[in-house]
């Protein structure tokens, strides 16, 4: 790690006289992105917490780290090597207690991330199917000290500059990853969620099997699923993807303008699509899975945000002002065009929401409605996100308007994998009149 940071800091300081020579050289630099892909694979070299730190960072880096860094960093989110069953089995043995000889565990992972793996069993006294995510040995114990590790290198580097701005992140950044490795609270957050989608047959959250559970062992209810991105999701007849794309911005606006709560995760393996009997899109369902990542948001953060939208999907750029100002994402002393600037970005990111006369036409169908996947909505509203950050008086936004801000692209993206076409505008105004006569 401490030579991989060394390096890094050479390639820094090349950059920087370089730049001072070559004006070019500053926006595409084959020595920064040689290092920072040298950096990235040092970090899954050493797996657990170093590669977890380093997928949040992929997420909200661009606020702090070269663009060379955040895309190598991307590459972690790739797919993580399991670790073998002789090192997993004593902890869970250990975890479950008597409990372990009540099951038959299949010993092939399900699927590995970061901090933990999944394997299957059976519940041998009932035959209920489960699935264990069990968290590795030893990330409990030292998240601080890799968290930390991981810091040091960047701010040697010289790819990350201390600030108070920056402090806040990484106490933000600290909490949320020992969050993700509480699984008695990840067990609460996943019976809540069930509770709340409880009666909407368009959802389905797996049952908590408390016995089975731990700290460091969270024993769910098998589901069977599709990935969002698989052929047999694809080949849904169009009704049946709208279906299930409305059902996933539906979710979305719950948890602005119902629930206290919001999953802030955009991971698409954090859904599975559940498909139903032929011809029946009813029977179809979001799965929802894995609750690590959801916050317990404030009614003020909640209420700026509503706003925010709400002033989007009726074009008001002064009401969108106020409302990202209301969120700490723009600072009262912004200049006008600094101000206008990141509200284009907002309207442009909150397009599929308006009315449908104020929908660009070219990215509506025959009816008149929206195209999710033509539109490539995200590929223009990461060009007004870029020339926003261009701007000196851009500040840096608060960490909970980022996994906002994250979480909404997350929907959208998904909704336009569905290659979806329906206008959000009557859903939005629904939630809308509700709320507003609350």
């Amino acid at each position: 790690m401490s030579l991989a940071g060394a390096r890094a800091g050479g390639a820094v300081a090349i950059d920087t006289a370089l730049g001072r020579v070559l004006p070019m050289w500053k926006s595409r630099s084959k020595v920064m992105e040689t290092e920072a892909r040298r950096f990235a694979l040092e970090l899954g070299r050493l797996k657990g917490t170093y590669v977890k730190v380093g997928q949040m960072w992929a997420l909200f880096g661009e606020h702090f780290l070269p663009p060379a860094l955040t895309e190598a960093l991307h590459e972690l989110e790739a797919g993580t090597e399991p670790l073998p069953w002789t090192a997993i089995e004593p902890t869970l043995r250990r975890s479950l207690g008597a409990a372990y000889d009540e099951l038959l565990i299949d010993t092939t992972p399900l699927a590995a991330a970061s901090l933990a793996q999944v394997h299957r069993a059976r519940i041998i006294a009932t035959g209920d199917e489960i699935c264990l995510k069990i968290l590795y040995p030893g990330v409990k114990e030292t998240i601080d000290t890799d968290f930390n590790a991981v810091v040091r290198m960047l701010k040697l580097t010289r790819w990350l500059k201390a600030g108070k701005e920056l402090d806040d992140w990484l106490e933000d950044m600290r909490t949320q990853l020992h969050l993700e490795v509480d699984y008695v609270r990840e067990a609460r957050m996943t019976e809540h969620m069930a509770k709340l989608i409880a009666g909407d047959t368009r959802y389905c959250v797996p049952r908590v099997y408390r016995k089975y559970s731990s700290g460091s062992v969270l024993a769910l209810s098998f589901i069977q699923g599709e990935p969002v991105t698989s052929e047999y999701v694809n080949r849904l007849p169009q009704a049946r993807r709208n279906q299930l794309a409305v059902a996933m911005l539906d979710l979305f606006f719950h948890e602005v303008y119902a629930w206290d709560v919001m999953q802030t995760d955009p991971n698409f393996g954090n859904y599975r699509i559940r498909i139903g009997e032929s011809g029946s899109r009813s029977a179809d369902q979001l799965v929802l899975l894995d609750f690590g990542a959801m916050i317990e948001c404030s009614k003020e953060f909640l209420n700026a945000l509503g706003n925010t939208v709400a002033a989007g999907q009726e074009g008001d750029t002064a009401g969108v002002i106020e409302g990202l100002t209301a969120l700490g994402c723009l600072s009262t002393k912004s200049n006008e065009l600094s101000q206008r600037s990141f509200a284009d970005f907002c309207m442009c990111l909150l397009e599929p929401l308006r009315d449908t006369k104020d929908l660009p036409f070219e990215m509506l169908n025959e009816k008149g409605e929206y195209r999710w996947s033509a539109s490539q909505l995200m590929k223009r509203a990461s060009a007004q996100a870029a020339e926003s950050a261009m701007s000196r008086n851009f500040t840096t936004p608060s960490r909970e308007f980022a996994f906002v801000a994250r979480k909404l692209t997350g929907v959208f993206t998904f909704i336009a994998v569905l290659e979806a076409e329906f206008n959000g505008a009557k859903l939005l105004k629904q939630h809308l009149a509700r709320w507003r006569s609350r």
